[in-house]
């Protein structure tokens, strides 16, 4: 499978969930999205890398970078492999000696890892087909910016979105990544993608 690649463009607070957050992940050579929800000592983690702040003591993850470093295996790429009931898998492609070897890893811990060592992120064009998102090319540059004040939401926004047409979410969604509520727009998308297979089941 072509392997497809990716860049961290925004890491914001969730909107709905004071403990948890959005990395969201840009294709390099398009315009989908890929939103994932992580916990806030992953945000940190990955949050401390970008910014280059040193800590006084070392984060889990910098332990496991000076492990690997110290055994000489050197990070290749991590690739964002499938994606099982909401839940993203990714791996760690490392390299020792010329020898290659994959560890399974949680996907937030394995793009903490993918900054520290400045490698590439990849995924699979099936996993962007499910779970990414499509900037329309005018709101391709834009990116979250977790102080920005949203605007209050819309009757249709509130609007539970089991409850609502699928007519209905896909111009919610359409609103709701205009906003850049990138966490919206993946239950959204989802909510979509559910009904799409239920419809096809019964087909």
């Amino acid at each position: 499978m072509k392997k497809v690649e990716l860049e961290i463009v925004a890491l914001s607070h969730s909107v709905t969930n004071s403990h948890n957050y959005a990395v969201v992940l840009g294709e390099v050579d398009g315009n989908r999205r890929l939103p994932i929800i992580i916990g806030g000592f992953e945000a940190q983690a990955i949050a401390v890398a970008m910014e280059k702040m040193a800590p006084n003591r070392p984060l889990t993850h910098d332990l496991f970078k000076n492990t690997l470093d110290s055994f000489d295996i050197d990070l290749k790429e991590i690739v964002i492999n499938n994606l099982l009931d909401g839940i993203f898998y990714a791996r760690m492609v490392c390299l020792k000696e010329g020898d290659v070897y994959e560890v399974d890893s949680r996907t937030s811990d394995a793009i903490a890892m993918a900054v520290r060592y400045n490698c590439p992120i990849y995924t699979y064009d099936f996993i962007m087909d499910q779970a990414g998102v499509v900037l329309d090319e005018a709101e391709g540059e834009t990116k979250t910016d977790s102080k920005r004040s949203r605007k209050p939401r819309s009757k249709l926004e509130n609007q539970s979105i089991k409850s609502m047409s699928t007519e209905n979410l896909e111009v919610l969604l359409k609103k709701v990544l205009a906003q850049e509520d990138y966490e919206r727009a993946a239950k959204i998308r989802d909510e979509i993608n559910n009904r799409s297979g239920y419809d096809a089941a019964d087909s």
